[in-house]
């Protein structure tokens, strides 16, 4: 049987002075032959011994300092316990009998560190065409241009109605979602609990998403004007929110004046070899009609990074596109990079780590405390380690596994079957890969405008998507909320996931006051921000977990069991022997008092560091924990 050993990541267990880490560890017992942390600082390995220092419960706690790396700005560490005849290891990852692998050991980057400001938000992402229409004299008319080369026309579509096989193409339909419409909704908003707004792009393009810019210093005039966004920035700063905008830097549109596909300037590099900007993108053989188009799309044309003129109109320089909007009278607070993984010298991304890192240069010279987010579907890891991102858009540590357990299909909509046990080693491994800072700056989505919605992959299953949404408020990282979801928004695979916001009677809804109340949990409890993640109790259905940090404890239970089910858990890990444990958030949730089997729901007693639980079928709950001693 293993040993409970325990190293929290956050200030109650890693302090940084005069270029030496100091760290702490918890053990269930007092009387290992040593306890030592391993570090190399010179890719050798040096073993510390550490002292013991306190009790916690039944807890003894260690402690040891050692110096951070000084070839590189990440440091790892790992814990090595022995007894007489046995050793085990402890990382990120959990506790081994062998010595692990480097890539799961603990990690401090002691020159880069994302903004403390972003695990402390609650994101919501704004499809900026289908969220609200605030001024119908700018929207889109039907047939006022073309798009796909010229060859579909624009067509307005009444709010509300069904999305998709309009010519082949839904990018082509506008519902007339604009800037003015998000600002009338910041009270809205604002009551809901959100702090930061996530905006798909706004900038100049012919579709309906934009993710195909033809202008990145301009905002599409069917969205609004740069004086309407300002306004809208300086409202969203005055009620102590933050916004974020999508950067599409990877490619452009077609019809951008640079390429200008329909001969419109007849200075752009298409059939035109002369032309200035025939090296900004990568033609083939002919030099001026076959390019590179991102993922084989014609529509959008890959830049070439190599070109320093690029370079500089996207971030080297002071009136680089990535500054300008970080700047007044906009003072946007981060940047999401779309597809960032995908950029650099043509295809391959040659020389991609060297233009994140620029990217990211280039927005912390303008505002250090600006979000650096990208968008990765799949695992991040080496974006991650705190020189290029800040944090990534967590599909695979967060909504790849949460789909799976809960609607029991993959990224590509195919099934798996995990089991609760599987779920937890899937967030341990994508968790110990990253620094804890980078950790608790990932963007938690359990959609997006890229995926099915969350509800409907569980076809309306309300149990578990009350799971899903308790777990996105209570686990590791920023959550972020795709809009719609505080309503039920139902919404298939892309283009069925971006239907218009049911505005009406929003506040009636019974998925409105859950979240709403979620949020503010999250807001009231810092633990949930920026605690620790301590695993009490897991078997193959059912998971307690805590967020912890100094005398706060957040406790989490989900139970994916067709029955009720009683589970005792370990309080004493969290070095509480006695206590009182009080409802937050949950339903149906109870506890049989050890001694006399009573049936007790409002305030729970913890005796002897044990509960017996009682939780019923499909159900979540969140808790808060006191020590009584």
């Amino acid at each position: 049987m293993l040993p409970f050993l325990f190293h929290s990541q956050t200030l109650d267990g890693v302090t940084f002075e005069n270029a030496h880490l100091t760290v702490l560890l918890k053990t269930d017992k007092p009387d290992w032959e040593s306890i030592q942390v391993r570090h190399e600082p010179d890719n050798e390995e040096y073993l510390v011994d550490l002292i013991k220092v306190g009790e916690e419960g039944r807890l003894t706690i260690w402690q040891g300092t050692f110096p951070i790396n000084q070839d590189q700005p990440v440091t790892h560490y790992a814990f090595k316990v022995t007894s007489e005849k046995s050793q085990f290891w402890l990382d990120g990852s959990g506790i081994h009998t062998r010595m692990p692998g480097r890539e799961g050991h603990y990690k401090f980057n002691a020159l880069n560190q994302p903004p403390s400001w972003i695990a402390e938000q609650t994101f919501y992402q704004i499809f900026p065409d289908r969220f609200c229409n605030g001024n119908p004299e700018i929207s889109v008319k039907t047939g006022e241009y073309k798009l796909k080369d010229g060859k579909v026309d624009a067509v307005a579509k009444p709010w509300g109605s069904d999305i998709g096989g309009y010519n082949g193409t839904s990018a082509a339909e506008f519902f007339g979602g604009d800037l003015v419409g998000i600002r009338q909704k910041l009270n809205y908003l604002e009551e809901l609990g959100v702090s930061t707004l996530y905006l798909n792009p706004i900038f100049c393009s012919p579709s309906n998403h934009k993710y195909d810019t033809t202008d990145y210093l301009n905002v599409d005039p069917h969205l609004g004007s740069n004086q309407e966004f300002a306004e809208l920035s300086e409202d969203i700063h005055q009620r102590g929110m933050k916004v974020v905008l999508d950067a599409v830097f990877n490619h452009t549109s077609s019809e951008h004046p640079w390429l200008d596909k329909l001969q419109r300037t007849k200075t752009g590099a298409y059939l035109n070899p002369e032309s200035p900007y025939s090296d900004y993108y990568f033609f083939n053989d002919d030099k001026s009609e076959s390019y590179v188009g991102w993922k084989g799309i014609q529509s959008l044309p890959v830049l070439n990074f190599d070109n320093s003129e690029v370079r500089e109109y996207i971030y080297d320089s002071e009136d680089s596109v990535i500054k300008h909007w970080l700047k007044p009278p906009y003072n946007i607070d981060g940047w999401r990079f779309d597809v960032i993984h995908m950029l650099g010298e043509g295809e391959g991304a040659k020389n991609n780590a060297h233009y994140v890192k620029a990217f990211r240069s280039a927005t912390k010279q303008q505002n250090p405390n600006a979000y650096v987010l990208g968008e990765h579907f799949f695992e991040a890891t080496s974006w991650l380690q705190g020189d290029q991102e800040d944090g990534s858009m967590n599909y695979y540590g967060f909504a790849h596994p949460i789909r799976a357990l809960l609607a029991n299909q993959d990224i590509a909509y195919q099934p798996i079957n995990i089991d609760m046990l599987e779920f937890t080693q899937w967030l341990a491994e994508s968790r110990s890969k990253i620094p804890w800072l980078n950790q608790l700056s990932q963007l938690n989505q359990l959609d997006s405008h890229d995926t099915a919605r969350f509800i409907t992959l569980l076809g309306s299953n309300v149990a578990r998507q009350k799971i899903a949404l308790m777990f996105l408020m209570t686990y590791v990282g920023a959550p972020c909320l795709y809009y719609g979801t505080e309503v039920g928004l139902e919404g298939g695979q892309d283009p069925d996931n971006r239907r218009s916001f049911p505005w009406g009677e929003e506040k009636q809804s019974p998925w409105f006051k859950i979240t709403q109340s979620l949020i503010q949990i999250r807001k009231q409890n810092p633990s949930l921000q920026v605690g620790s993640y301590v695993e009490l109790y897991c078997d193959q259905e059912t998971l307690v977990f805590a967020r912890s940090l100094g005398h706060e404890h957040t406790i989490s239970v989900i139970n994916l069991a067709d029955k009720e089910k009683v589970v005792s858990i370990p309080f004493w890990k969290l070095g509480i022997e006695a206590g009182q444990l009080k409802g937050l958030f949950g339903y149906g949730l109870e506890s049989r008092d050890s001694l006399n089997g009573s049936t007790v729901t409002n305030e729970l007693n913890v005796i002897e560091g044990e509960l017996n639980f009682t939780v019923g079928s499909v159900e979540s709950g969140i808790f808060s924990i006191t020590s009584s001693l």
